[in-house]
């Protein structure tokens, strides 16, 4: 899914870019900044990270899917967010857990 993105730069900047599309190194300008970013991310893999702390904070990713977007698994991740002192959201249990949960505590408390 494509979104728009609105931004301000330079001129030389946009100079330099319609430069870069015109001379053929991108076929658009949206080619030379989903290129910027990538090579940003790549450069400073904490930025990546933050970006999905961001997003997992914001309620806008699950856990695993920020975990995805930092490029690390789910332990890691969630061992950053204890670090940085962020709660983690648990998701709601369904019907079928609670159901389990009762059933494990009424069997524990029988031993």
């Amino acid at each position: 899914m494509a979104v728009a993105a609105t931004f301000s730069i330079s001129e030389v900047q946009s100079l330099e870019i319609e430069a870069l599309v015109k001379a053929g190194q991108y076929t658009s300008k949206s080619d030379v900044a989903k290129d910027a970013l990538r090579c940003l991310f790549q450069h400073n893999p904490a930025l990546k990270i933050n970006a999905a702390i961001q997003l997992y904070k914001e309620n806008k990713v699950s856990i695993g899917r920020a975990a995805e977007i930092a490029h690390i698994n789910t332990i890691d991740f969630k061992e950053i967010l204890i670090d940085r002192g962020i709660t983690i959201n648990q998701p709601p249990l369904t019907k079928r857990e609670r159901e389990r949960g009762i059933a494990v505590i009424k069997q524990l408390r029988k031993k």
